[in-house]
C-alpha cells in the first residue's frame, strides 16, 4: 500500500508540472481521456487505502445539496434546520457547506459517522471515475493537493 502523506508531499512538489500539463491535456486531449482517466482510478485505489488518509474529510467541505440536507438530517433524526443550523453555513458562491473542517462526522479511525446517508458530493469524490473528465480538469489539479490518488492519477498521465 502506498503512504498517502509522501504522496502529498510528492504531489505538492509536482503541482507546477500538473498545472502545466492539465493546461496542455485541456489544449489537446487524448480521445479516449475518460477511459485512460477510470484505468487509472481503480489501478490508484487498489494502492490506496481511503481509511489510511481521508484528508478530504480533514481538510475540505463538500456541498450540500437540499436532496443531501434532507438525507443526512433524517439520518441523524433531526429537522433539515437544525442540520443547518448546527453544522453547515452558505459559502460565497450561495453553497451550503460544513462550518469547519475536519467534518464533524469524521471518527478518529477515519470512518464516516453517517456514511449511508452522506452528500452526493462525498460519494462522488474525487470524481476521476466520472464522464467528460475535460470538463473537470480543473477541480482535478486542486483535487492533487487534496487525494492522493488524484495525485498517482495524473503523475501516471503525464508519465
Amino acid at each position: 500500500m502506498v503512504d498517502p502523506n509522501k504522496e502529498l508531499e510528492r504531489a505538492a512538489g509536482e503541482h507546477k508540472a500538473n498545472r502545466k500539463f492539465v493546461s496542455k491535456l485541456r489544449s489537446r486531449p487524448p480521445a479516449d481521456l475518460d477511459r485512460q482517466f477510470h484505468e487509472l482510478h481503480d489501478e490508484s485505489f487498489a494502492e490506496i487505502d481511503c481509511l489510511d488518509c481521508a484528508n478530504c474529510c480533514k481538510t475540505t467541505s463538500p456541498i450540500f445539496r437540499d436532496i443531501d440536507i434532507d438525507r443526512l438530517a433524517r439520518h441523524l433524526g433531526i429537522r433539515p434546520a437544525d442540520l443547518v443550523e448546527r453544522y453547515l453555513h452558505l459559502d460565497g458562491e450561495g453553497d451550503y457547506v460544513l462550518n469547519s473542517a475536519p467534518c464533524p462526522f469524521l471518527g478518529p479511525d477515519n470512518y464516516c459517522s453517517v456514511y449511508a446517508a452522506r452528500p452526493r458530493a462525498c460519494r462522488e469524490y474525487p470524481h476521476t471515475d466520472r464522464k467528460n473528465m475535460l470538463q473537470i480538469l480543473p477541480l482535478t489539479l486542486r483535487n492533487t493537493l487534496v487525494c492522493p490518488a488524484v495525485a498517482r492519477i495524473l503523475r501516471r498521465l503525464r508519465n
